[in-house]
């Protein structure tokens, strides 16, 4: 057998037979989904049965939309109407229960997606801080909005309100912090969710079952299992829905929109594809660049929006970057998630390393060379990233969002070449300069901020810190995610006015001493 620590084993399959709808934690008798991990534990290959999870239809898939609907209630629902000191009270206690589950979460994202250990430990406690963050942040902006305004003889109360249900659907390359980021938002604004886990890491959303069912009123979240076409498709159809929040692939999310009976109506919060660059310029520090493109490029095997997915290399450094960068790429270390010091890990996906085998082959027609020497190596649950160069715009991995182990190279000679090449591209999120006389760079700066979202100078591209906007140009992104941010783009503005008058200034006085109003109030929250 192969070694794996006894803390790491997986001992006791995860049936997951029950899902959360109304809140209730409903049994769940009919057909199972088998969930496999790509890691094997064995000395002959075969992937790991980990567990189960329900395979639903429509008929779930519609339960899930009524009690979601049934608990906004046309805006008089429990949730929607909840004061924010108590929402936050809910979701305090969610949290609270979430950190007890820390082990089991993170030996399954480990086990499900191949996700290293510290850098699933990782997403578990910057998950936990981004809720704690996110708490904090309400209670500013309820803080802000707790006051009356008067402009032109009229007194007016804005604060935001719920859009309505919210249809969450979050990525298997970060299924808890990246998922949460939409539905945590989501739900702490009085938005009742429906909250359909990723294709892989599901069964990490176990263990956290029973703390949304008994921190959330009935109906706030309503979680399904199953294939998007069987459960998400007969939730967009139903119409019932408010606000699609979706990380994940363009062509899914245009298909969901398309199955809304009234799209004009539907609001979106969406994180797609991207085509990250890296600029290296001339004069860049190459030690401080390379370290930076190896972690942009290949951290977590470059399953990550924000990898760095194209490097562009001024043709007098080339020949020197590439060598060092070359063999850089083949001192990473692969192994499974809980091995020490491994970079490189196992594949979620059964089909990635053919696909990857596929932009190699292709690159290799069109007149590219593997670079580095291990480059392309595949065993049955992974393949050794390949560094290609000199890639050209004929190649798919020029023009395909790679997603995987596999790092393109070009040169340029003039500046304005790949500033042309971001400006054609569909996509627009991020990239990483590299450089330091600021004569360059200065309007570099000032234009790559008109293609892009974030520059990020001489360093890798990323998400983080969560206090910072994180959104993108043309199919990249809808909306904006931070903790500032995804609390308005999960609410309304709207607010409640009256004429000065004696009339009106006594019933308003009146709303706040009695502390009838929800809305209606000057409570500051601690």
């Amino acid at each position: 057998m192969i070694a794996i620590p006894e803390e790491y084993q997986i001992k006791t399959l995860v049936t997951q037979d029950t899902y959360l709808v109304n809140g209730e934690l409903k049994l769940w008798t009919g057909k199972m989904t088998p969930v496999y991990s790509t890691i094997s534990s064995t000395d002959v290959y075969e992937p790991t049965l980990l567990g189960s999870i329900p395979f639903m239809s429509e008929a779930e898939a519609l339960e899930a939309v009524d009690a979601a609907h049934a608990a906004y209630n046309n805006g008089q629902g429990l949730w929607p109407t909840m004061k924010v000191v108590d929402r936050i009270k809910c979701m305090e206690n969610f949290v609270t229960q979430m950190k007890t589950t820390r082990t089991e979460v993170v030996k399954l994202l480990m086990w499900e997606i191949g996700k290293s250990l510290g850098d699933s430990e990782k997403e578990f406690d910057r998950t936990v801080e981004y809720i704690y963050d996110t708490i904090e942040s309400l209670k500013e902006l309820n803080s802000r909005s707790a006051h009356f305004s008067k402009v032109q003889g009229i007194h007016a109360m804005v604060r935001r309100g719920p859009l309505g249900v919210v249809l969450c659907l979050g990525p298997y390359n970060y299924p808890l912090n990246e998922t949460f980021s939409l539905l945590i938002p989501a739900l702490i604004m009085g938005n009742p969710v429906i909250f359909k886990p990723a294709k892989h890491g599901v069964l990490l959303i176990s263990p956290l079952l029973e703390a949304f069912r008994s921190s959330f009123p009935k109906g706030a979240i309503n979680i399904l299992y199953g294939r998007g076409r069987e459960v998400a498709s007969p939730v967009m159809q139903s119409g019932k829905v408010d606000l699609l929040a979706l990380i994940g692939n363009s062509k899914s999310a245009i298909a969901l929109q398309d199955q809304h009976p009234n799209k004009n109506r539907l609001r979106l919060i969406l994180g797609l594809e991207a085509k990250n660059p890296a600029i290296i310029l001339p004069d860049a520090d190459l030690d401080l660049a390379i370290q930076e493109c190896i972690a942009g490029s290949l951290s977590f095997n470059g399953q990550r929006c924000t990898a760095l997915k194209i490097l562009y290399v001024h043709e007098s450094i080339a020949e020197e970057f590439n060598k060092r960068f070359a063999a850089k790429v083949d001192g990473l270390i692969f192994g499974n998630p809980w091995e020490k010091s491994v970079a490189l890990t196992p594949l979620p996906e059964k089909e990635k390393p053919a696909y990857i085998q596929e932009l190699i082959e292709d690159a290799l027609a069109n007149g590219a060379k593997v670079i580095n020497a291990k480059g392309g190596e595949t065993t049955d649950n992974f393949i050794f990233p390949a560094v290609l160069f000199p890639v050209n715009k004929a190649m798919r991995v020029y023009q395909e969002e790679q997603f995987g182990p596999v790092v393109p190279i070009l040169t340029f000679k003039d500046i304005q070449e790949p500033l042309n090449d971001m400006a054609e591209s569909n996509y627009g999120q991020q990239v990483s300069l590299f450089g330091k006389d600021i004569k360059t760079i200065a309007p570099l700066i000032d234009t790559l901020v008109n293609l892009v979202c974030r520059v990020n100078l001489n360093s890798s591209c990323q998400r983080g810190p969560d206090v910072f906007p994180f959104t993108g140009r043309k199919d990249s992104a809808v909306g904006t995610l931070s903790i500032h941010d995804a609390l308005r783009s999960f609410s309304i503005r709207t607010f409640v006015a009256s004429k000065d008058n004696e009339y009106n200034n006594a019933i308003l006085q009146e709303l706040l001493n009695s502390k009838e109003s929800n809305f209606i109030n000057t409570d500051y929250i601690l």
